[in-house]
């Protein structure tokens, strides 16, 4: 990988890549590796299948070439795949397993963490998994709403909406009441 092709834009990598470009690929994969496995830990709960989500979703994404045009932002187009990998994977982990269905959204980096990470965790566990699902990608991934519309298959004012509700629900968690008022 050249410094000259990190700093390519992702429509300029995708053109690259459709005319053989290898290096282009390994661009792209390292450019968004990161966010694909933080998002396939948030829906499978279990490092190994956030690893195995990753690799499919970059198999899929490299079937899509030659001819693949990128017509959103790379994320809004990954994040169906990464959804519903990851899904189909958890769900094949639990009828393998019977373990507990509870997962760490967020594990705690240190053990400082922790707590604020539990209370984050059971406030979000609140939410339906419609709201928590748009509240993360426009306040953890950074998508914008009409990007989350597109990757959801919702219109826009659905979208806003589900926002919306979001928001007001946290807002009264009385986790977060808790730490306002402690601050």
């Amino acid at each position: 990988m050249s410094k000259e092709s990190d700093k390519q834009t992702d429509l300029q990598l995708v053109a690259a890549i459709n005319l053989g470009d290898h290096d282009a690929f390994a661009v792209l994969y390292h450019r968004y590796k990161d966010w694909v496995l933080g998002l396939a830990f948030r829906f499978t709960g279990h490092h190994d299948d956030a690893l195995d989500v990753l690799q499919e979703t970059f198999s899929y994404l490299v079937r899509k070439f030659p001819g693949f045009e990128l017509t959103a932002q790379m994320k809004t187009f990954l994040y169906p795949a990464v959804r519903n990998l990851s899904i189909a994977s958890r769900k094949k982990r639990q009828r393998s397993t019977s373990h507990n269905k509870n997962f760490d959204l967020f594990p705690a980096a240190d053990p400082g963490d922790s707590l604020e990470r539990e209370d984050f965790a059971v406030m979000l566990a609140a939410l339906s998994d419609a709201h928590r699902e748009i509240l993360l990608m426009r306040f953890v991934d950074d998508m914008t709403q009409p990007e989350i519309a597109e990757a959801l298959e919702l219109p826009l004012g659905t979208v806003k909406s589900r926002l919306h509700h979001a928001v007001q629900a946290v807002k009264k968690s009385p986790a977060v009441a808790e730490l306002i008022s402690n601050e």
